[in-house]
C-alpha cells in the first residue's frame, strides 16, 4: 500500500438517538435538508492506501451501503456506549470479503466492554458458525497501521474510558474526537496544529457529558487546527442555522461529507 490518498468521510454526525429522533416533530426532525439526517456517528479514513473505521453504531451496516464502504483494513473504538459500538457484528461481512481476520483497537477498559459484549467473536473460523473475526489490540500509546502513526488522546465523557485519535501520514494529520466534556491540556497539546480537527458540539445548551457548540469553538481555538468540523449533533442544531453562526474555518460535518487532508 504506497499513495498518497488522506480522506476522511463522515459516515455519520448525529447524537446516540440520531435525527430526526423517534417521535419528533421538530422543524430539524422534519426537514427537507438532508444535512440534518444524521445517523449515529462514524468515520471511515483512506489513508495512504489503508482503510480505517472509527467506530461501529448500530447504523454501521446502511452506512457502509450507502456511502459503499468496500474495503475495512483496521477498526477503532472510542468507547463502549452503544451508539459507537452496536453495529460491530456487521465486521463480520469485511472478513468474508477480505479473507482476513480485522486488527480491532481500543484502550484496556474500552475492550473489555467491547469482549464482553461479543463474547462471542473468535479470531479464526469455526465450521458453521458465522461470526466477527477480530485480531484485538489493546493500545494506550501511539501506534502504527501500516505507514499511518495513531495517537490516542484520553479525553472525560460521563462514566467509563473514553478516547479520540489522532493520525498522522506523509506531514498530514487528523484529529477525531466525538465524544467528550473535558478535554485535558495534555490532549490540547497532542492535538494542536492538525490539519483538520473534529470535535463534538451536542447542542447549545449545557450537557452534562458532551461539549456544547460553544465550548467545542473554545476548545478549537486552542488546537488551532486549519479546518475544523463539528459533530455528534442532536436535533436542536439545523445544519444551514448552525453553519451561518460558525467562525472562518469551523464547519458543521453531515453525513456523507468527504474531507481531502
Amino acid at each position: 500500500m504506497s499513495d498518497h490518498t488522506f480522506s476522511l468521510q463522515f459516515l455519520g454526525t448525529g447524537t446516540s438517538v440520531g435525527v430526526p429522533m423517534i417521535g419528533c416533530r421538530c422543524p430539524v426532525c422534519t426537514s427537507a435538508d438532508p444535512r440534518n439526517q444524521r445517523r449515529r456517528t462514524s468515520v471511515y479514513l483512506t489513508i495512504g492506501g489503508w482503510h480505517i473505521i472509527v467506530d461501529t453504531p448500530p447504523d454501521f451496516r446502511e452506512q457502509a451501503l450507502t456511502f459503499e464502504i468496500l474495503r475495512v483494513d483496521a477498526v477503532l473504538i472510542t468507547h463502549a456506549h452503544a451508539d459507537h459500538l452496536f453495529g460491530f457484528d456487521d465486521i463480520r461481512r469485511f472478513n468474508t470479503i477480505q479473507g482476513m481476520v480485522v486488527p480491532v483497537f481500543a484502550q484496556n477498559e474500552t475492550m473489555a466492554e467491547l469482549r464482553r459484549i461479543f463474547s462471542y467473536i473468535g479470531d479464526a473460523p469455526k465450521p458453521g458458525v458465522y461470526r466477527p473475526l477480530a485480531d484485538f489490540r489493546i493500545i494506550n500509546t501511539p501506534f502504527a497501521i501500516g505507514n499511518v502513526t495513531v495517537t490516542p488522546l484520553p479525553v472525560e465523557h460521563g462514566e467509563g474510558q473514553a478516547c479520540g485519535y489522532r493520525f498522522d501520514y506523509s506531514n498530514r494529520s487528523v484529529g477525531f474526537v466525538p465524544d467528550c466534556h473535558y478535554m485535558p491540556d495534555s490532549t490540547i497539546k497532542l492535538l494542536q496544529g492538525v490539519d483538520v480537527m473534529v470535535l463534538d458540539a451536542l447542542r447549545h445548551r449545557p450537557h452534562s457529558t458532551h461539549f456544547t457548540v460553544e465550548e467545542s469553538l473554545s476548545c478549537l481555538s486552542r488546537i488551532g487546527a486549519r479546518r475544523s468540523y463539528l459533530i455528534h449533533l442532536c436535533h436542536d442544531l439545523d445544519h444551514a442555522t448552525l453553519s451561518n453562526e460558525l467562525p472562518s474555518g469551523v464547519e458543521v460535518s453531515f453525513d456523507g461529507l468527504t474531507v481531502d487532508i
